[in-house]
């Protein structure tokens, strides 16, 4: 198998590590061979995965980050060559979301997503960079979105975080080439459609209304590209047909596939159960949501089957009404 082969004895550092698609490349580099170091604030999960990669056969550690730090940045970069002398990967996986119409959402929450997405990723590719520069070699794996291409109403500053990870993984590939070094440093992002992970549960929400998306990915999806581009990193690799589709039909129609991407985002929203505002776990991590995916799919089918029972109460109410 090429991906075993390849990967087997590399020195992975995945941040956000402790549920999602984080987790579960992570858990599969472990199986492939790699030596993994995962990063996330919540230290007990960490351990969790550490133990998983453990029974594989693989090395791992674990090293407690917040990625809005920059000095824990670096001390995770240090933990990592002083273990292993080197880092062959890292996979920059940051993204925290505050849903809502932008002017509900508090300036901090949306001031916090711009220090984790965009200050949290850039502390991550400086630290990777600079370490690759000095070994002569390595691969930055930034994850980007769907978003990075297509804001999405309702979350707009995680979209403009992640329109901020496509422009710098793009400005970072010009600079190695400038330098001379782009064919021995790789620099790719990855971008998923919305999938099913934890990512709902610890997003702040300010919408009244449990999150939803229309036909959320398997995060498998996510799990296998990203430990694809371990091996091969592409410079923009939309993830699946539904964000390859939506690239595409925005470059060549902008405007329409935008107010489209609106309106489903305003449907699915609608159709919520009605929940309190929160913050969620964009300022201290929470215990739930530690599994690679999130269940939301399951959580919207039963609220949609209640919404229809509700709806086909209704009409016999109406009927009966009548006669």
């Amino acid at each position: 198998m090429g991906e075993e082969k390849d990967v087997a004895g590399k020195t992975i550092v995945v941040v956000g590590a402790s549920s999602g698609f984080g987790r579960g490349a992570a858990e599969r580099l472990g199986e492939l061979g790699a030596n993994v170091v995962v990063a996330a604030r919540r230290g007990a999960v960490l351990d969790e995965v550490v133990a998983h990669i453990a029974a594989a056969g693989s090395a791992a550690l674990a090293v407690e980050t917040d990625v809005s730090d920059p000095l824990a940045v670096q001390r995770l970069a240090d933990a990592a060559v002083e273990r292993f002398g080197r880092i062959d990967v890292w996979v920059n996986n940051v993204g925290i979301g505050a849903l809502g119409i932008f002017w509900d959402v508090p300036i901090a929450d949306h001031a916090r997503v711009i220090d984790v997405n965009v200050k949290g990723l850039m502390y991550g590719a400086h630290a990777a960079l600079r370490q690759f520069r000095a070994q002569g070699e390595g691969t930055l794996i930034n994850i980007g979105s769907v978003e990075s291409e297509v804001p999405l109403a309702y979350q707009t500053s995680y979209a403009a975080s992640k329109a901020a990870v496509l422009s710098m993984s793009r400005s970072l590939n010009e600079e190695l080439r400038i330098v001379g070094e782009s064919d021995r440093i790789k620099v790719g992002t990855i971008m998923p459609w919305a999938v099913d992970t934890p990512w709902w549960v610890h997003a702040a929400n300010y919408t009244g209304r449990t999150p939803r998306m229309a036909a959320l990915d398997d995060p498998q999806v996510v799990v296998d590209a990203i430990v694809s581009a371990c091996v091969d990193p592409k410079e923009e690799q939309p993830v699946g047909g539904k964000a390859r589709g939506t690239n595409l039909a925005h470059r060549l129609f902008p405007d329409l596939t935008e107010r489209v991407s609106a309106k489903i985002a305003e449907a699915e929203s609608a159709r919520g159960t009605p929940v309190a505002h929160t913050t969620g776990a964009i300022y201290e991590p929470i215990v739930a949501g530690t599994t690679v995916s999130g269940t939301v799919r399951e959580r919207m089918e039963r609220e949609d089957e209640a919404r229809h029972g509700r709806e086909e109460d209704a009409r016999h109410h109406r009927k009966s009404a009548r006669h």
